[in-house]
């Protein structure tokens, strides 16, 4: 099977198994004795082949794979397997003593090879564990193993953010850039995995002032695999359509409607039917659907091009502002769940100099939202062109601290007392009825459930950092065992979320009450040991090993591998 093996063009990046904990645990359970195998869908790209290559790592199988060379040859992806002539039914026999058979690529199986998958999953002796593409023409016999239900069906989602942040720990990117790469390659893990080692093999990584760090400014590289995912956009044929996408490419900066009047409607929906455009939930604006496009075609244009299409310099001030009141309104509201800020986005990823006033603003929105990386990257961002600018140097404090306490000199900053463990009086001066008067409320009377209910509050409103705080606080007031490891879960899951925030609150987390032996597994898996290697350490087989980090993962309350560095750093 395909694996992403380190190269020279990756920037030395190992390119570990991230993420997908849940994912992985029902491939493997999938290919357990007793159970017929399991599909595993999702467009091209997002790591389909990488998940299953972990999951049966270590297990006895057998691969078969498709290719689009060989899809007009009869049994081709079971050449190696099979005699040749030989019949379906034969071939079923033949293959029926394969205890665990992986599918690659199966939606470019050849006709014979599809209706082998297809009787092995009907007659359920042999386990499958199948990997399709989705949204590609795919043979009759391979989709119907998932609507036949022959078989369950995984559809893979996009990487979260945090997760794509851990795959990239490595190249020490800066998290605006990490975010940039996210929204870009939308997933598309074979792409972030491209135009990272374009960046860095074209100098187009920055070093970040005061840091380690380094960042992504400017233009996209245009790879090859940039390319291939352009192809939709350069192969228009109909007249009008390119032109749209180019001007839309030019106008992404601005929230506004887009001056279309003098376009033929017919190809405006023929282009939104073809998934290359969109229009808000007004029909006010129409926006390109994938944010790698605008990029692409921006940077593939030539200097004429570029230069009617982009027309007299931009004054962004008016929509800069209008997003700041929309970010100070959010948090005066005590409500600071995602908003769209693309104008603010769009000029750091250009390098323009944003102004002081908003870059603080979105610095202290970010660290409210316990992303304290990103609010360090925007007070900095702030500071490039205003180095003695005070809100974005007490931001870049804040963030940077390890007290996690606001700074702030308003309901925020008499809040701090709260999350410090301190409730005393604390609900009097917080707004009453409100989120953060409710979770003083409940430390003070020390009732674990109305922390868990805050906690539930205040993630709901963006607040995730509170929010883990207010779970952890959860856990030493709970009288049920089950109940506080419950509370325990939902706080790393939610710090994992955090940046690696550290606070007074979160230092209450422990590895719970683990053997010396697993205790010692954990750790070792925390700092990104499989169980092999960790067999291999300890004299162990790989089997106590896993034996042991599921009693761990029993006693802790999580499932959940990448959680594990969270736990032991909190211990």
């Amino acid at each position: 099977m395909r694996t992403y093996e380190q190269d020279a063009k990756t920037l030395e990046l190992p390119w570990p198994f991230t993420g997908r904990d849940e994912e992985l645990e029902l491939v493997r359970t999938s290919s357990a004795a007793g159970r017929h195998g399991i599909v595993v869908t999702g467009p091209a790209g997002q790591g389909k082949t990488r998940l299953i290559t972990e999951a049966v790592r270590g297990t006895e199988h057998t691969l078969v794979t498709g290719t689009p060379e060989a899809q007009d040859l009869p049994f081709a992806a079971f050449a190696h397997l099979l005699p040749e002539p030989v019949s379906l039914h034969r071939a079923v026999r033949i293959l029926s003593g394969v205890r665990l058979l992986v599918v690659d690529d199966a939606h470019l199986l050849d006709e014979a090879s599809a209706a082998l998958v297809h009787q092995l999953a009907v007659h359920g002796r042999t386990r499958l564990v199948v990997a399709a593409v989705d949204g590609v023409p795919a043979p009759g016999a391979v989709s119907r193993l998932w609507t036949g239900e022959l078989l369950p069906r995984l559809p893979l989602e996009p990487l979260p953010c945090e997760d794509v942040a851990r795959l990239l720990a490595a190249a020490g990117l800066e998290p605006l850039t990490v975010r940039r790469l996210h929204r870009v390659c939308r997933g598309d893990l074979r792409l972030l995995r491209d135009v990272v080692a374009a960046l860095g093999t074209t100098g187009r990584l920055i070093p970040v002032p005061g840091t380690q760090e380094r960042a992504w400014r400017g233009a996209l590289p245009v790879t090859a695999a940039v390319k291939e995912r352009l192809a939709p956009v350069l192969g228009r044929s109909h007249p009008g359509e390119r032109d749209i996408l180019e001007r839309l490419a030019f106008a992404e900066p601005l929230p506004l409607p887009l001056p279309l009047d003098d376009v033929d409607p017919a190809v405006l929906e023929r282009l939104e039917r073809d998934g290359l455009i969109q229009a808000d939930d007004r029909g006010g604006a129409v926006t390109l659907a994938h944010p790698l496009h605008g990029a692409a075609l921006r940077a593939t244009a030539g200097r004429l091009c570029a230069r009617r299409l982009t027309g007299a310099p931009r004054d962004h001030g008016p929509a800069l502002e209008a997003e700041r009141r929309v970010l100070l309104r959010a948090i005066e509201r005590f409500d600071v769940r995602s908003v769209p800020t693309p104008v603010g986005e769009w000029l750091v990823a250009e390098g323009a100099v944003l102004p002081a006033g908003y870059a603080a603003v979105r610095a202290r929105f970010a660290r409210l939202r316990g992303q304290v990386r990103d609010a360090a990257a925007w007070a900095r961002e702030g500071l490039r062109g205003a180095p003695g600018d005070q809100g974005c140097r007490a931001e870049l404090r804040s963030a940077e601290g390890e007290s996690g306490q606001s700074g702030d000199d308003d309901v925020y900053a008499r809040y701090d007392a709260v999350r410090l463990g301190d409730a005393e009086g604390a609900a009097r001066r917080l707004p009453a009825g409100s989120v953060f008067a409710r979770h003083a409320d409940a430390l003070a009377r020390k009732d674990a459930e109305g922390l868990d209910r805050a906690a539930e509050a205040l993630e709901e409103r963006g607040f995730l950092l509170f929010a883990a705080e207010a779970r952890a606080q959860a856990v030493r007031v709970h009288r049920d065992p089950r109940a506080a490891r419950v509370s325990r879960t939902r706080a790393v899951a939610l710090a994992r979320r955090c940046q690696g925030a550290r606070t007074p609150a979160l230092a209450g987390l422990v590895l719970g009450e683990l053997t010396a032996r697993q205790r010692q597994i954990v750790t070792l898996a925390a700092a990104g040991l499989t169980n092999r290697e960790i067999a291999e350490r300890l004299t162990l087989s790989v089997r106590t090993v896993g034996n042991h980090l599921y009693s761990a993962y029993s006693r802790l309350g999580t499932g959940d591998r990448g959680a594990l560095p969270v736990l032991c750093a909190s211990a």
